[in-house]
């Protein structure tokens, strides 16, 4: 198969989308001798795809179709017309926001979660707009969907009124060779020199949006958890801001703790894994979620999880985690203590996170992934061969 995969949606590296479309392209590189892999990426992108450069084609796209509304109308107008000249048999866009109307050959997207039919105020209104009802037209067009949980495969029968043999649900992969127990002492060291990070902390990967990732309550819990406890604990956040960052900024500086509550901003590939070695506890109380990387990476790099179990999150973490109600502020408080404050729990919840870990591999992903494409290129093909008998009946 000749396969196309529109990579605009990455956000400069800086997303879990981007996170599965890397591990995606490194994973179907494996197969580079059976499958052709082309990649339509945005020219400033074009240095994060250089490990994929021996394996594939990548064919470069103006920066001026990076703004959300024109990155939009390239894939509706643009990519149609590179998906003939470039002979695609399968073309895979890694999100529902980036459907194709025009059919230029087979086509799959990939739906991380339909979080604007369950969040509330997550996204402007022309973007819930958008998501709720454009998506759900140009869902129709679609040959296959990708769905990465069983939760969101569920929400895409049910809000988009799709045919569940339409819909592939494949699990997201985790790279084993990045997330991994190592030395802790080692990692408390890195944290205390790239970010004067000193004794325990409780760990939050998430960009910093409100209401959907749910940072204000968390302060509020920790808040109510240092007043209580007089310990040296501190919250740090790491992620880039995002829609609402303001209000959490502002909720940092309003907490009488203030000066134990870190952002670091968007963290690094190569410092990721050592935060969550140095953490005591990763703390992840999203409001929803279509599958959730970080709690699955901090299971594996062997830092006890709390999590919530919104949307797909507790399908992912099973009982390999502490589990709260993100909502609820006092069993948020209490969780935070039980944690700090018991290390056998915390020393069951590391091992059976290592071993829940265990059961994402992106090898898996991707070979799924291909028979997806399969799946789809049938489809395709399906009323071109329908049309042919009729004639030859006709005849």
């Amino acid at each position: 198969m000749n396969v196309g995969l529109s990579t605009s949606v990455i956000q400069r590296g800086q997303s879990g989308v981007a996170q599965y479309v890397f591990a995606l392209v490194a994973a179907l590189s494996r197969h580079s001798s059976r499958h052709d892999l082309t990649l339509l990426v945005l020219e400033d992108d074009m240095p994060l795809f250089d490990f994929a450069k021996e394996s594939t084609r990548i064919v470069p796209v103006s920066e001026r179709f990076r703004a959300p509304v024109k990155n939009i109308l390239w894939h509706q107008t643009v990519l149609p017309l590179l998906a003939r000249a470039h002979r695609l048999d399968v073309l895979h866009v890694p999100s529902y926001r980036r459907m194709l109307w025009p059919r230029p050959c087979a086509l799959v997207t990939t739906i991380h979660d339909l979080a604007p039919f369950h969040v509330a105020g997550k996204y402007d209104w022309k973007r819930m707009l958008y998501g709720r009802v454009v998506a759900r037209w140009l869902a129709h067009r679609q040959d296959r969907i990708i769905a990465v949980s069983q939760n969101t495969g569920t929400d895409i029968l049910g809000f988009f009124g799709l045919p569940a043999e339409k819909v592939s649900v494949i699990h997201n992969g985790l790279d084993h060779a990045r997330f991994f127990p190592d030395s802790i002492e080692a990692a408390k060291q890195f944290v205390l020199r790239n970010y004067d990070l000193r004794g325990p902390f409780f760990l939050y990967i998430a960009r910093l949006e409100h209401p959907g990732k749910n940072h204000v309550r968390l302060i509020e819990a920790f808040n109510r958890f240092k007043a209580e406890t007089k310990s040296e604990w501190q919250l740090v956040f790491g992620g880039s801001d995002w829609h609402g960052a303001r209000t959490i900024r502002a909720a940092i500086g309003q907490s009488p703790f203030s000066s134990d509550i870190r952002c670091l901003g968007f963290v690094e590939n190569d410092a990721l894994p050592m935060l969550y070695r140095a953490a005591a506890v990763f703390v992840y109380p999203s409001l929803f979620e279509g599958f959730g990387f970080p709690p699955l990476e901090a299971m594996a790099c062997g830092c006890p999880v709390l999590c919530s179990t919104r949307g797909a999150l507790g399908e992912i973490v099973s009982d390999a985690a502490a589990t709260v109600d993100p909502e609820d502020v006092t069993a948020l408080k209490t969780q935070l203590a039980a944690l700090a404050c018991g290390p056998a729990l915390g020393a069951r919840l590391r091992a059976a996170g290592l071993a829940r870990a265990q059961r994402f591999n992106w090898r898996r992903t991707a070979s799924r992934t291909l028979d997806a494409y399969a799946a789809a290129l049938e489809t395709e093909r399906a009323p071109a061969r329908v049309a042919v008998d009729r004639q030859a009946i006709e005849n």
